[in-house]
């Protein structure tokens, strides 16, 4: 009987023991959790109290970033619609949950185990105002457990209206814009109160990404996004079919009024968009901290004024032409071939006007700025630069969607037998088409994302004559490998950031990866000389440098393009219409975007030392016949000086 009374009295002190431990276990978590969160007290109270500054390599400021002078208004201010359409996107569930929404948060953690990492976030309206005031952007699991604590204190103490009173005049809009009065005014030069419909979805739609969906910096996206808002807002039956189809169709009228801009303003909003997404808007636009970049600001300007010089000139060749209304642009990237950082950037003509960014998000043709690609994958897989290619009409039976392909070169002349090299120069697209064949489109496709182009490629014939849009950067940071002994390297802009204590919180670590042989590589770079020596890029030549490029048309002339290089830099002209209209006859890579590189590239070489090209000791030199491809005594005027993998020289017969 006593032993039995014992394991009775043993098994309850183990009860009480088991439940101390979860209970403390419970409480040091939470403690853990919430010692060094902040008082919800001081919400009200909030204010920003510090400039970011961006600074380029060379010390100039580039840009202030600051919060605009807030303009609070009551909840009763803002539009019911505007009120609406953001519960409707942010949190239907708002005027229901406790400022948690733990339906949503277990299917985000489903979503996030299958992905991976953070791919949804299940924030409620409560944990975003919670986040923007009081935590860092970083997704991490602790961050979103104060989140939720935040929540659940603010959902005690204030009410819901009080709580989207808050956010919405605490939240960030985009282009410096916090509040929605703050975004009424930057985007439509009005008090929130009059916004309409469709100007209420568009800045309900904001927060989700608000330096991607601003309309001051990509009108398309900021419409696609608002129209994903006024759907939503239709199908909770918030608005009408009718109004719903009326708001569709309104027209968006931005602020049209030069704000206060920055120097080099397209790379400005390019790093802006950077920072605000590695460290969150409310960090960068109040803690001032100050942003070392990569730009050089002399070379910036040599930019500036070289597509500035070109569209000038472009523009009254168009008027000449009697093309009605011309209205081209024009971009330019270069790029640092030891670091990858960017020298400079341009993205259009005039960024108070538009603030697209042609050199980063354009997707265009490179026309024949795609062939290095195709001949450099075939110079990796044993071909040579005198290897000899047909250039004669040829039909493709069912090669374009069941139906005969005819490919044609830009001159509609044809010359025969040639070699590669010949071809590459003077920009062929038959040999191009006919060795992309030999080489697969599948293959050459992968080979030049592996050396940088990210949007999809075509795997069919066609992609020789580079009809796969990309982006101007991603093209000329995909040639980087060419001079850079086969080595690619990520383009960057940010060197350092540091706090205003001093403490650097970030520091660039170049990128860099093998994609080709230097012997490959050399070989690449030497038949691209051949180009500006002897071919359509001959112009550059008046550089007097150790330069290199290729030449890219597209149909109807609707795209110009010239990607360069030097042994140090690397930079790429696009010159276009942004709604694909024709720039006019001739206008060619080599007659509207080589003059914009040449001027930029004759300014940037300014003070900076002649460089030559690498020549690895696995390749030899040899004088050639370009066109034969057979070798030359020294005295010959035709040849030129060709590179070979050693063991793969030419020899006096074919």
């Amino acid at each position: 009987m006593l032993n039995i009374r014992l394991n009775k009295n043993n098994v309850t002190l183990m009860l009480v023991l088991m439940v101390g431990i979860i209970c403390g276990s419970i409480a040091g978590a939470f403690f853990a959790f919430t010692h060094d969160l902040p008082q919800i007290r001081s919400l009200e109270n909030f204010r920003p109290d510090a400039v970011t500054r961006i600074y380029s390599a060379d010390k100039v400021v580039l840009a202030e970033l600051f919060v605009e002078k807030r303009e609070p208004v009551p909840l009763e201010a803002i539009p019911r619609l505007l009120k609406a359409a953001l519960v409707a996107t942010e949190d239907r569930k708002f005027y229901k949950h406790s400022g948690v929404d733990l339906k949503g948060i277990a299917r985000a953690i489903i979503k996030d185990i299958k992905a991976g990492e953070f791919v949804e976030g299940a924030s409620t309206i409560t944990q975003q105002l919670s986040k923007t005031l009081f935590l860092t952007h970083r997704k991490t699991l602790v961050r979103k457990i104060k989140e939720a604590i935040l929540a659940f204190q603010l959902e005690r103490r204030y009410t819901k209206d009080e709580i989207l009173e808050l956010y919405l005049n605490q939240v960030y809009f985009g282009s410096g814009a916090y509040g929605v009065q703050s975004a009424a005014k930057i985007f439509f030069e009005k008090s929130v109160k009059d916004l309409s419909l469709a100007e209420c979805a568009l800045v309900a739609g904001m927060p989700k990404s608000p330096s991607r969906y601003s309309p001051l910096v990509n009108q398309d996206l900021a419409i696609k996004r608002r129209n994903i808002v006024l759907k939503q807002m239709r199908d909770v039956d918030i608005i009408s079919v009718a109004a719903y189809q009326q708001a569709l169709k309104e027209e968006l009228h931005t602020n049209g009024r030069k704000l206060n801009t920055a120097k080099a303003p397209y790379f400005v909003e390019f790093i802006k968009g950077l920072l605000e997404n590695e460290l969150g808007s409310t960090r960068v636009y109040k803690s001032g901290l100050s942003v070392f970049t990569t730009l050089d600001y002399r070379k910036q300007l040599a930019a500036e004024n070289a597509i500035a010089k070109g569209l000038v000139d472009l523009v009254h060749r168009m008027q000449q032409r009697q093309i009605a209304e011309p209205a081209p642009q024009a971009a330019l990237v270069c790029i640092d071939l030891t670091s990858g950082g960017i020298l400079s950037m341009v993205g259009g003509k005039d960024f108070h006007t538009n603030r697209f960014n042609r050199a980063t998000m354009a997707l265009r043709q490179p026309g024949s700025a795609f062939k290095p690609f195709v001949y450099a994958y075939a110079i990796e897989h044993g071909f040579a630069q005198n290897k000899i290619i047909l250039d004669a009409p040829v039909v493709y039976k069912g090669a374009q969607d069941g139906k005969d392909w005819k490919p044609e070169n830009f001159s509609l002349d044809y010359k025969g037998e040639m070699t590669l090299r010949h071809a590459l120069v003077i920009s062929q697209n038959i040999p191009a088409v006919r060795l992309l064949e030999m080489l697969g489109p599948y293959s050459v496709a992968q080979f030049a994302q592996q050396l940088g182009i990210k949007s999809p490629l075509g795997s069919d014939l066609s992609l020789a004559l580079g009809t796969s849009e990309v982006t101007l950067m991603d093209l000329t940071s995909a040639y980087s490998a060419f001079p850079n002994k086969g080595e690619k390297i990520k383009p960057f802009g940010v060197l350092e950031i540091v706090d205003r204590q001093g403490h650097v919180i970030w520091r660039a670590k170049p990128q860099k990866r093998m994609v080709m042989s230097r012997a490959g590589a050399a070989i690449v770079t030497n038949m691209l000389e051949g180009v500006v020596s002897e071919g359509t890029g001959r112009q550059a030549r008046i550089l007097g440098r150790a330069v290199a490029g290729k030449t890219g048309t597209t149909n109807d002339y609707k795209d110009a393009l010239f990607i360069g290089f030097s042994p140090s830099m690397i930079a790429g002209v696009w010159v276009g219409q942004d709604g694909g209209g024709s720039l006019g006859e001739k206008e060619t890579g080599a007659r509207a975007a080589l003059p914009i590189w040449i001027d930029f590239m004759n300014a940037a070489f300014q003070k900076e030392p002649h460089q030559y090209f690498d020549i690895p000791d696995d390749v030899s030199q040899i004088r050639m016949d370009p066109v034969t491809g057979l070798p030359q005594p020294e005295n010959s005027k035709q040849a030129v000086v060709a590179l070979f993998k050693k063991g793969t020289e030419p020899s006096k017969f074919r």
